[in-house]
């Protein structure tokens, strides 16, 4: 922290996508400044080029080489890229992939070392990533296994809604083989201590969809929520982790009990995320829940359809900051407030949200 305020780290993401339009419409608004002090790391040159485009003049830049430099009441720049850095909008070139690993990994070390406090990474293209010896798959499984961390989760949020994802990005043919009692009941858990500590709510309630169309009617289209999804929540509710479920996806994401419950842990990607981006895409927040630090995205991808016309929504991406600020306070107040429960004030603290009963939804269509 720099006097008192947060230090986020904010990654520069795909040079030739909309990442640089949404930061610098961001930090247009200059009351941003007294949220948090930011350090973005990307290349400078490419950041005159979207602000000349964009027309973009009152922003106080700071270029530092470390975060020690950091300076309030102004944006800091670590510049990361050479001076042969050059935009080709809406294009996937292999630069702009270097760029997006480079300002990863500057960040990564920079978070680890406690010189930045959050990260916020921009949208990459994940097929111009190239990690020697690896496979990049996405921003969620790179930075846990940067850091060891095994068991994790992917959480779509914004103020409403609370979706995670079980399998993540893996192909839809291997869902299935993949999911396990152990492997729910882990992201059960995570998805559990993250609404306590990462969103103060003392008393979580979860929704677990099922994997199958109508959660397999009784095992006739499926067996995997009988065989491996119940007894998981069983064994979640054993250890007093308000869990309920399997619910049918398609009869649950639209009806108003979903409303009910604080977080809905999805089987697989498309499953959670189709109905996360269909209610929350302008400002929904993609958060890894489990890490050590935190780390939060814009919703949307590096869209280059739109890149360079000036049109693109940053709502998402002010959204991303200002929840990796906050989570980071909530962290802070959680550790105090178990280090001594006499300080907890409960007039402020997001309690157990007060839902009535829940009503199960029936498996069958309507």
């Amino acid at each position: 922290m720099k006097d008192g305020k947060i230090i986020a780290g904010i990654t520069q993401g795909d040079i030739n996508g909309i990442s640089y339009e949404v930061i610098l419409k961001t930090f247009e608004d200059n009351r941003i400044i007294d949220f948090c002090t930011s350090v973005i790391y990307g290349s400078i040159k490419i950041w005159g080029f979207y602000r000349n485009l964009f027309k973009i003049e009152n922003i106080n830049l700071n270029l530092i080489v470390s975060p020690k430099d950091v300076r309030n009441k102004c944006v800091n720049f670590i510049n990361i890229m050479n001076d042969n850095a050059h935009a080709e909008v809406g294009h996937s070139t292999p630069m702009a992939g270097e760029g997006s690993i480079k300002a990863l990994q500057a960040a990564l070390r920079d978070i680890r070392e406690k010189k930045i406090d959050v990260l916020v990474t921009a949208p990459i293209n994940k097929y111009n990533v190239q990690v020697p010896g690896k496979s990049f798959i996405g921003h969620t499984e790179f930075l846990a296994d940067a850091v060891g961390v095994q068991n994790y989760l992917m959480l779509m949020v914004n103020d409403n809604l609370k979706i995670g994802i079980v399998t993540g990005h893996i192909p839809l043919q291997d869902v299935a083989k993949s999911i396990s009692k152990k492997l729910i009941l882990q992201k059960i858990d995570i998805l559990n201590e993250s609404l306590k500590k990462d969103f103060l709510i003392t008393k979580p309630r979860i929704a677990v969809l099922g994997l199958n169309p109508h959660c397999g009617d009784n095992g006739l289209i499926g067996n995997e929520e009988k065989e491996i999804i119940f007894p998981a929540i069983k064994e979640a509710q054993e250890k007093t982790i308000l869990a309920f479920g399997p619910y049918s996806a398609d009869g649950f994401l639209s009806s108003e009990t979903s409303k009910k419950f604080d977080g809905i842990l999805a089987m697989y990607h498309d499953q959670g995320m189709i109905a996360f981006k269909s209610r929350a895409f302008d400002t929904g927040v993609n958060y890894t829940a489990g890490l050590p630090f935190v780390r939060t995205s814009p919703a949307h991808g590096t869209a280059y359809e739109i890149s360079g016309q000036g049109i693109a929504n940053a709502d998402s991406f002010r959204a991303a900051l200002y929840m990796a600020c906050d989570i980071f306070k909530n962290r802070k107040r959680y550790s105090e407030m178990n280090a001594d429960p006499l300080k907890i004030d409960i007039s402020t603290t997001n309690k157990h949200n007060g839902h009535d009963d829940i009503t199960v939804i029936p498996n069958d269509d309507e």
